[in-house]
């Protein structure tokens, strides 16, 4: 994110870059990961959401079961993007700059000194950018609620938020060195078909334990005879690191209905 004197407020053309970049990355199957961080010279990772491009969205002529949360467009973007995805927080996140920016992505990693906040409720509005499905989630109802309903800033070593983080750094600007060599081992060592269908088995399980036994059954079957599992089955043999070629674009079986989240058509 490049709009340092804007602190990377999320207004502007920054939702729709951000979701043109990671559905541009899912589909590429030259892309095995994606890092979202901040310019270096940046004062923030995050400072949320331009009050004044909130005001002018949420002033549209729309009925409230109409109004689509741009924080939410973006974090679906992300949270769909098959691809591992990293969050390198370098700097303070407030609002959707923990929320959008931070919550959808697989990894997450942060300076240690950063300020963190969900401060909604003392803004008199509501959590955004499908936080309320996400942290829960993440994180359990309890510290959820503790983050949620108190608005309070944090640290990331606090126990409240910590297991957001996969690791938590000292140094500002480690942060994405750090998280640039993580991604780069899961480029290299990981299967880009492996990871999408364990992002999908995470995010649309079964509802009982035996319709996750028939989800990861087909699934494993399905990869199991593929090119990547022999490759990673001769790598092991052959003492050496695994070449892993086959293209997401023709090995996808999704077995869930995409949710339309489109607003709906205005009435003649």
């Amino acid at each position: 994110m490049n709009r340092a004197k804007q602190r990377n407020s999320f207004g502007d053309t920054l939702p729709e870059e951000l979701i043109k970049v990671f559905e541009t990355a899912d589909r590429d199957d030259h892309v095995r990961v994606v890092i979202l961080t901040a310019e270096p010279t940046a004062p923030a990772y995050s400072i949320g959401t331009d009050i004044s491009t909130a005001m002018a969205d949420f002033s549209r002529p729309e009925g409230d079961t109409d109004y689509r949360d741009p924080g939410g467009q973006v974090a679906s973007a992300i949270y769909n993007c098959r691809k591992a995805t990293i969050a390198a927080v370098n700097g303070h996140a407030i609002g959707v700059g923990m929320t959008a920016l931070q919550l959808p992505f697989d990894f997450r990693f942060v300076w240690e000194k950063a300020k963190l906040s969900f401060p909604f409720i003392r803004l008199g509005i509501s959590p955004e950018s499908t936080s309320t499905f996400l942290l829960p989630r993440l994180l359990g109802h309890s510290r959820a609620n503790s983050l949620l309903l108190t608005g309070a800033t944090f640290s990331p070593t606090s126990p409240l938020v910590s297991g957001l983080y996969h690791e938590i750094i000292p140094k500002r600007e480690d942060v994405l060195p750090v998280a640039l060599a993580f991604a780069k081992d899961i480029a290299t060592n990981t299967s880009q078909i492996s990871v999408a269908h364990t992002k999908g088995l995470l995010q649309h399980p079964g509802e009982t334990n035996e319709q996750n036994h028939l989800l990861d059954s087909r699934t494993i079957k399905l990869l199991g005879t593929g090119e990547d599992a022999a490759e990673g089955a001769l790598a092991i043999k052959e003492r050496r690191g695994p070449r892993f070629n086959s293209p997401l674009s023709k090995n996808w079986h999704p077995w869930w209905r995409p949710v339309d989240e489109s607003r709906p058509k205005a009435k003649l």
